[in-house]
C-alpha cells in the first residue's frame, strides 16, 4: 500500500518544480493566499444551505429549486426610447428591470434646469414627472414584474412617481414588487450623486423604510450597495466591511424612528460589485451572509428572515477595457460565474463596450445570453453551493469574514458608519487603494489582457450607442411643459407646501416625507419640484476631493521613467517660476471621481501643483476657478458622455476671456470616435481608460513646452 504523502513532502517537490520561488500571493486586501490549502486551513463549519448563518446560501435548495433573477441595467434617452429596449430584452429572456436614471435626475434637477444641459438622457433614462414613468412601464405590467431602480439622491420623488405610475397601470402598491437602492451612506464615500446632507438625507431613508413596510409588503426598501466602493477602488475587504457597516446604521436609524426591526429588516438587499479576483468574489459573498447573520443577530433581530442577506451583483464596469474590447466578453463570464459560484439572488452583465459608452442592442444580447448560458448549458445550476467544502474557498471566507470584522468593529468604535463618513477616513482608505491600484497597472505588476500585456498593434473601432442629448432634452422640456399646462396649479402648489412643511418639521407617521410626495405626485408635481420643496429645509450639499499622497509614488523608488518625469516637472518649474499648475474639473453632474482622485494623487506626487475643483461645476464655474488658480492646465475628467457639450463649452469660454495659453486635456470614458471632434474643438491631450499616468503626465510636460523624451529612452545630458 503507498504511504500518503506529507505537507513537508509537498513542499520539497514543490520548491524543486520552480526552483525554490516563493509562491505565496500578497493579495492587495493584505491577505497571504497559499499555493496549497488541505483541511487543516478550514476552521469553521459552513454549515448547509438555507441554514443559519446562510454561507452556503439563503434558500436549501437555492439555484437547483430556482436559478437567479437575469437582469439588464439599462436606461437611456427617453422613456419612450427605454420602454423599446425593455420590451426586447424581455422577449429575450430577460427576467427583471433595472432602471438606470441620467444624471439630472439622481440630482434633483428636472431636464429644463440650466445646470444640467450636458447630462439630460446621456448616462441613463431622464424621469421629469409621473408621465414619463408611465411611459417607461408601458405595456409592462407592474403586477408582475420585479423592477429594480438605481436611485439616492432623488429617491423620494422617484419612489413617489413608481407607486402612482403602478397606481394609474391598476396595480396597487402592495402589489408592487422590486428594489429602489436607497444607500446614501455609499454616495457620500464614492458615487456622490447626494442632493442634501448627510443627516436629513438619513431621515428619508428611514421615511421610506416606514412608509413601505406599511404599504409596500413584497417591496425591497433598500439595497445597499457596495458595488460602487469597488469600482471606486475599494479592496475586496473594505467593499464588503463597509457594506455591511452601512447596513447596520441604516438598520439602527430604523428602529431609532420607531419600527420594530423585524418588520422591515427581512426587506433589505445588498448590491455587491464582482471583479476579476474569482475565488475572492466567490468568498466575499459567502463572507458577507455570515457578518450580515452576525450583524443582525447584535442588533437584536429575531425572524431568521432578518438576517439572511440577499444581494444583487453586477459585473465590474472598471474590468472592462477600452483596448482590445472583446477581451471583455470573457472578463463578464468568468465575473457572472463567480455571483453564481457566491451565490447571488440577482445578477447583471455588463456588454462588452462599457468601458466607453452605453451599450448598443448587439452587445447587451452578448452579455445576457452569458447568464442565459450558465444557467441553461452548463449544469452548474443542478448543485447547491458546488464549491461548499473547498478547502481554499472556506478558508478565504473565514478570512475575509475576519479581516472586514476589524473594520466594522473600527467603524462601531467611532460611533458608526455616518460618523466614519462625516470624517472622511473610508473614503480615503478607498482612495488610497485606488491609487494603489493604478500604480500596480502602469508598472505592469497586475496584468490586464490587452491594455499593458499582449497589446493589439491596431484596434478597430467599436460601433457605440450615442444618444442625441440636444434633441433628448427638448422633447423632455416640452412635456414638462405640458404636465405643467394641464395640471391643476394650485392642488399641486398645496401638495408641494404639505411636503415642505413635512420636511421642515420632525420626523414622524403625518409627516413621512414620501407619503406627501406621493400626493404631490399624483398632482404632476415635478421632480425637481418636490426635490427643491424638501431642499428648502434640508439644503443642497456640496463637496471638495482632497487627493491622497504618496501612494502613487511609493512603488516608483528606482524608476528611470518616472525620474524623467519628475525631472520635468522641476525642469517647468525652473522656467516659470512656479510648479506647473493642473486643475482637476469634474463639469456636469457625474459624480464618479475615481479617475479625477488617481490623477490628482499621482500628478501631485510626480511634482504638480494641483487644484482639485469642486464636482458639478459648470463651464463658466470652472474658468473662474481656473482664471483665479492661475492654471497652466485644466482637465476635465468625463465618465457619463457629457464630453461633447461641456467641454468645448469650456475651451469657448476660456477663448472669450483671452486665455488660450490654458491648455485643455481631458480623460475618462470617451469613444475613440469622438477624439476628432474634441481635438478640432481644442482639446490638446485625450486619454482613455487604460492609459498610463506616468505617460500622460510625459505628455503634458510636452504641451508645456518640455522636451521629454520617449517613454524607454534616457533623456539627454
Amino acid at each position: 500500500m503507498t504511504e500518503k504523502p506529507t505537507l513537508d513532502q509537498w513542499a520539497t517537490a514543490a520548491a524543486k518544480e520552480v526552483k525554490g520561488k516563493d509562491l505565496n500571493w500578497e493579495t492587495p486586501e493584505g491577505i497571504t493566499v497559499k499555493p496549497l490549502y488541505t483541511a487543516e486551513d478550514v476552521t469553521v463549519d459552513p454549515g448547509l444551505p438555507g441554514f443559519a448563518p446562510f454561507t452556503r446560501g439563503v434558500k436549501a435548495s437555492m439555484y437547483a429549486g430556482r436559478p437567479w433573477t437575469i437582469r439588464q441595467y439599462a436606461g437611456f434617452s427617453t422613456a419612450e426610447e427605454s420602454n423599446a429596449f425593455y420590451r426586447r430584452n424581455l422577449a429575450a429572456g430577460q427576467k427583471g428591470l433595472s432602471v438606470a436614471f441620467d444624471l439630472a435626475t439622481h440630482r434633483g434637477y428636472d431636464s429644463d434646469h440650466p445646470r444640467v444641459l450636458g447630462d439630460v438622457g446621456k448616462a441613463g433614462v431622464a424621469i421629469d414627472s409621473v408621465e414619463d414613468m408611465k411611459i417607461l412601464f408601458d405595456g409592462i405590467p407592474l403586477d408582475q414584474m420585479s423592477v429594480s431602480m438605481t436611485m439616492n439622491g432623488a429617491v423620494i420623488p422617484i419612489l413617489a412617481f413608481f407607486i402612482v405610475a403602478g397606481e394609474e397601470q391598476g396595480v396597487e402598491r402592495k402589489l408592487l414588487d422590486g428594489t429602489i437602492q436607497n444607500d446614501i451612506l455609499k454616495e457620500f464615500m464614492v458615487r456622490n450623486t447626494y442632493i442634501y446632507p448627510p443627516e436629513p438625507s438619513m431621515r428619508i431613508i428611514s421615511d421610506i423604510f416606514g412608509y413601505t413596510s406599511r404599504e409596500m409588503p413584497k417591496f425591497n426598501s433598500i439595497s445597499i450597495s457596495g458595488y460602487h466602493m469597488q469600482e471606486a477602488g475599494a479592496t475586496q475587504v473594505q467593499e464588503l466591511a463597509f457594506t455591511i457597516a452601512d447596513g447596520i446604521e441604516y438598520v439602527k436609524y430604523g428602529v431609532a424612528s420607531g419600527l420594530d426591526i423585524d418588520k422591515f429588516a427581512g426587506r433589505l438587499s445588498f448590491f455587491f460589485a464582482i471583479g476579476m479576483n474569482f475565488f475572492m468574489e466567490i468568498a466575499k459573498l459567502r463572507a458577507a451572509r455570515v457578518l450580515w447573520h452576525r450583524a443582525m443577530t447584535k442588533l437584536g433581530a429575531r425572524d431568521e428572515r432578518s438576517k439572511m442577506l440577499r444581494t444583487h451583483c453586477q459585473t465590474s464596469g472598471v474590468s472592462l477595457t477600452e483596448q482590445d474590447p472583446y477581451n471583455n466578453v470573457m472578463r463578464t463570464t468568468i465575473e457572472a460565474m463567480a455571483a453564481m459560484l457566491g451565490g447571488t439572488q440577482s445578477l447583471h452583465t455588463n456588454a462588452l463596450d462599457e468601458a466607453i459608452a452605453l451599450p448598443t442592442d448587439f452587445s447587451a444580447r452578448i452579455a445576457r445570453n452569458t447568464q442565459i448560458v450558465i444557467q441553461e448549458e452548463t449544469g452548474m445550476c443542478n448543485v447547491v453551493d458546488p464549491l461548499g467544502g473547498s478547502y481554499y474557498v472556506e478558508s478565504l471566507t473565514q478570512q475575509l469574514v475576519d479581516a472586514a470584522q476589524e473594520i466594522i468593529d473600527r467603524v462601531g468604535a467611532e460611533g458608526g458608519m455616518a460618523k466614519a463618513v462625516g470624517a472622511g477616513w473610508p473614503k480615503a482608505m478607498i482612495e488610497t487603494a485606488a491609487a494603489a491600484r493604478q500604480a500596480r497597472v502602469d508598472r505592469g505588476e497586475d496584468v490586464i489582457v490587452g491594455v499593458n500585456k499582449y497589446r493589439l498593434a491596431n484596434e478597430d473601432l467599436l460601433e457605440t450607442l450615442e444618444v442625441d442629448n440636444s434633441k433628448v432634452r427638448e422633447a423632455q422640456i416640452a412635456r414638462i411643459n405640458r404636465v405643467k399646462a394641464e395640471r391643476d396649479e394650485a392642488q399641486c402648489q398645496a401638495a408641494l407646501e404639505s411636503l415642505r412643511q413635512a420636511a421642515a418639521g420632525q420626523q414622524s407617521i403625518e409627516n413621512n416625507l414620501l407619503a406627501h410626495a406621493v400626493e404631490a405626485a399624483r398632482a404632476r408635481a415635478t421632480l425637481g419640484e418636490i426635490s427643491s420643496a424638501m431642499e428648502d429645509s434640508f439644503n443642497r450639499y456640496g463637496t471638495v476631493p482632497t487627493p491622497v499622497k504618496g501612494v502613487y509614488s511609493k512603488p516608483y523608488g528606482h524608476d528611470s521613467r518616472w525620474k524623467q518625469v519628475l525631472d520635468g516637472v522641476q525642469a517647468v518649474e525652473r522656467r516659470l517660476g512656479r510648479k506647473p499648475k493642473l486643475l482637476i474639473a469634474k463639469m456636469g453632474q457625474d459624480g464618479h471621481d475615481r479617475g479625477a482622485n488617481v490623477i490628482a494623487s499621482a500628478f501631485g506626487d510626480m511634482g504638480f501643483d494641483i487644484v482639485s475643483g469642486p464636482l458639478f461645476q459648470t463651464p463658466e464655474e470652472t474658468v473662474v476657478l481656473a482664471l483665479e488658480s492661475g492654471v497652466d492646465v485644466v482637465g476635465a475628467s468625463s465618465l457619463a458622455a457629457g464630453h461633447k457639450t461641456l467641454i468645448p463649452e469650456l475651451i469657448k469660454q476660456l477663448r472669450e476671456k483671452g486665455r488660450n495659453d490654458i491648455k485643455v486635456i481631458a480623460g475618462g470614458v470617451i469613444p475613440p470616435q469622438d477624439y476628432d471632434f474634441l481635438r478640432d474643438a481644442g482639446v490638446q491631450g485625450i486619454y482613455g481608460p487604460g492609459s498610463n499616468v506616468v505617460e500622460c503626465a510625459a505628455d503634458v510636460l510636452r504641451l508645456l513646452g518640455h522636451n521629454m523624451p520617449p517613454a524607454g529612452l534616457e533623456e539627454a545630458a
